[in-house]
């Protein structure tokens, strides 16, 4: 093994950055996968609850880069999604350098197939770090202008168009209130803002909601599940058609 290092990233808060994270993880450890996710979002940690790990962290990303534990201390497997492993963000403080980001991806590397690094939304140290050890970034977006021109800031800044790596899942996607509010004439207007390839289109969905709430995976058969079964073929390089309700 010799992971592929996945950065999920928004410009602002509120997107769905962490549900999509986990949920295309589980997606992705579904395919058979080993994926190991690196939650970065100091302050409002979130993760353990959607991947169904709430109450099992003893140790957390912190513990891990200031070296007071290591790696295999602080990762949980999650009991909703078989092969997917979380290190937790603390609750409170810690400090996140591209330095010390890069030496813990390196040691995990030979381990997984996939590191997915859940960041904290803007632009800060966390973010900064993340894209910097990162093979691939995906924004993760809802469909309003403020969420999309803070995600044309990031793909200015990494350079999208030219360097191809840069990946844009639109979230929370309602196509006919998209159409009603007269701000976007459809999905393709947000994709040109933007400026990145679209990965996916996930649906505004209580069922959504409903896994990241009680770290349940999503129905089986469900068209939510269809679509994050889509866009982890298309994260592995399977040719698939994007799925859009």
């Amino acid at each position: 093994m010799d992971a592929l290092i996945i950065a999920f990233v928004s410009g602002k808060g509120g997107t769905g950055k962490s549900t999509t994270s986990v949920l295309v993880g589980g997606a992705l450890a579904a395919l058979g996968k080993s994926v190991l996710l690196i939650e970065l979002d100091s302050g409002l940690r979130s993760v353990d609850i959607i991947a169904g790990v709430s109450g099992q962290t003893v140790y957390d990303i912190e513990d891990v880069l200031s070296g007071r534990c290591e790696p295999n201390k602080a990762i949980v497997q999650s009991s909703a999604y078989n092969g997917l492993s979380v290190i937790s963000a603390p609750y409170a403080g810690g400090v996140i350098t591209t330095k010390n980001l890069r030496v813990l991806c390196n040691k995990m590397r030979p381990h997984f197939d996939y590191i997915l690094i859940d960041t904290a939304a803007g632009l800060g140290a966390a973010y900064s770090a993340a894209t910097a050890v990162a093979h691939r970034v995906v924004l993760v977006l809802t469909a309003d202008p403020v969420a999309l021109r803070d995600g044309r800031l990031v793909t200015d800044e990494l350079g999208a168009g030219e360097t191809g790596t840069v990946r844009l899942i639109l979230n929370k996607v309602n196509p006919q209130q998209i159409l009603n509010s007269g701000v976007l004439r459809d999905l393709d207007e947000a994709i040109d803002i933007v400026g990145a390839r679209l990965l996916g289109v996930i649906p505004d969905s209580g069922a959504i909601l409903k896994a990241g709430a009680t770290g349940t995976p999503l129905p089986k058969n469900s068209v939510e599940k269809q679509v994050f079964d889509a866009i982890a073929h298309r994260i592995a390089g399977h040719d698939v058609p994007l799925v859009i309700r």
